[in-house]
């Protein structure tokens, strides 16, 4: 698929760059098995820069000047760290394909994040599960979805392509296949009885002219659910029920969960899915917080030291 040049590329002979992202995007697909969801984001990134700044392309000066003016305006760090790692992905393969000298972005580095944590109460929680109507197909989709999420903290990139194949009741597991997978790398997720319970009948309701390759958690006409979709559906949800909670803070509220009822770093690691103990180590961290957050309230000894001062007190 190269096109790779040996020449320096001036305005004149560069290649349109709506012809290099459709080559870049047919790249990441076939060489790096990228999912459909990355890759529409790839294309939107690319897209957007280009449709505010349209003469960027004329010059490798005009595109360093608009790369720098885009990511210059104000943005949450998470939205700057995307456009910033999918639009540097982009300008290397142009570079590969000898149609630019220099990555504009080569030298920028991402903005940290704050570690968010996502304490939901029980209470919110159970108010959640008892909002979809059940006694339909989108609503017992929904309170499944929400369950599993709650149970394994599988992305819900992940979850919405599930197969019926991937759900093994017997042995109560979930198993994410590498291509689902965000890292490329399969995991299997054990399951309580009770998302078992959900996602059998969720799975016998199906309608029974829908292939096995019909994802488990789609629309009532069979179609793929995608995560714009179920996050509109959560925000209906917490709409009704008054509070504010995204499809990706649940799996922050099992990240959290998971860790102060017991399980250790790693086994969090490997439900997770995380490639390295990095991510991992914010939720522990998080939960560290809490602990010293807990031990100021409750630990013994400062009410032993001050009952004894107390009475030394008296005796004065």
């Amino acid at each position: 698929m190269a096109r790779l040049r040996n020449i320096k590329p001036t305005a004149g002979n560069r290649t349109d760059w709506r012809q290099l992202l459709t080559e870049f995007l047919a790249y990441k697909k076939l060489e790096d098995g990228v999912g459909d969801y990355t890759l529409h984001d790839y294309d939107r990134t690319v897209k957007l820069l280009f449709k505010r700044f349209p003469n960027a392309w004329d010059s490798e000066k005009a595109l360093r000047d608009a790369v720098m003016e885009h990511l210059a305006e104000d943005i949450a760090p998470p939205t700057f760290n995307n456009r910033l790692v999918y639009l540097r992905t982009f300008f290397n393969y142009c570079i590969r394909e000898g149609e630019l000298s220099a990555n504009p972005l080569a030298s920028v580095k991402k903005r940290k994040t704050e570690n968010r944590a996502v304490a939901v109460e029980i209470d919110v929680l159970n108010a959640l599960l008892a909002a979809p109507n059940q006694g339909t197909f989108v609503g017992l989709r929904d309170y499944t979805l929400i369950l599993l999420t709650l149970d394994t903290g599988i992305r819900p990139s992940e979850g919405t392509k599930l197969i019926p194949q991937d759900f093994n009741a017997s042995l109560r597991e979930i198993y994410v296949p590498a291509k689902v997978a965000k890292g490329r790398v399969a995991r299997t997720l054990p399951i309580s009885e009770t998302t078992t319970k959900a996602m059998r009948k969720l799975i016998s309701v199906r309608a029974p002219e829908w292939g096995d390759d019909v994802p488990i958690f789609c629309s009532y006409e069979g179609r793929p659910l995608n995560r714009h979709t179920w996050g509109d559906r959560m925000e209906i949800y917490c709409k009704k029920i008054g509070t504010h909670i995204r499809p990706y803070d649940l799996r922050h509220v099992f990240a959290l969960e998971f860790l102060r009822n017991g399980a250790n770093a790693f086994a969090a690691q490997r439900a997770l899915g995380h490639s390295t103990m990095e991510m991992t180590r914010r939720y522990v961290a998080l939960v560290n917080d809490d602990l010293k957050t807990e031990h100021a309230k409750a630990s013994p000894v400062d009410r032993l030291v001050k009952n004894t001062k107390a009475k030394r007190n008296t005796k004065v």
